[in-house]
């Protein structure tokens, strides 16, 4: 009877376990996008570092995240962090062009931490590392709104992800960070 209630239960925990097959052709070092400046932002110098992927935007009821961002990379870039915005108009909150977001973030946010230039986060036009994090990690990779933080760990993969409301500097972020540097 017990093991007749234990296959029941594996059973049944199988319909509520995560179905992305992670099985990581790529690893996120092998990437590379544009920087808010133009130049490549090649990930692979990136590498044995934990790195905080954002979608950030400026007309966002988040944008104040920004200073969180800036706190958490000045906290943490020491130790091995790289936090990297990744601008996006996927939902419609951005800025016209590169160089008015830089000024922006610059001018009110005091940022310094890597930005990319205005980039797809969702849908088939998304930059090909969100494909890859779907891909790899199901659908809670895929940005809901602006804001969304996939959490990269030293090995060049997916750790965790975090929905817009979740503060960069929350506990649950920072004790997770803490435990892969």
């Amino acid at each position: 009877m017990k093991k007749l209630i234990l296959i029941g239960v594996i059973f049944l925990m199988s319909f509520f376990k995560n179905f992305a097959m992670a099985n990581y052709d790529k690893i996120f070092y092998d990437f590379k996008i544009e920087s808010i400046s133009g130049e490549t932002i090649n990930f692979n110098k990136f590498k044995n570092k934990v790195v905080l992927v954002v979608n950030t935007a400026s007309y966002c009821g988040f944008t104040k995240q920004y200073n969180e961002l800036q706190n958490l990379w000045d906290k943490y870039k020491s130790r091995g962090l790289i936090v990297l915005g990744i601008p996006s108009n996927s939902f419609n909150q951005e800025k016209g062009n590169n160089k008015e977001i830089k000024e922006f973030c610059e001018v009110n946010f005091n940022i310094n931490f890597p930005l990319s230039s205005i980039t797809d986060v969702k849908g088939a036009n998304a930059h090909e590392v969100f494909k890859w994090a779907k891909k790899n990690h199901g659908k809670s990779a895929i940005p809901k709104w602006n804001f969304h933080k996939i959490l990269i760990n030293k090995e060049g993969k997916i750790e965790d992800t975090f929905v817009s409301f979740t503060k960069p500097m929350s506990k649950k972020i920072i004790n997770k960070i803490e435990n892969i540097l």
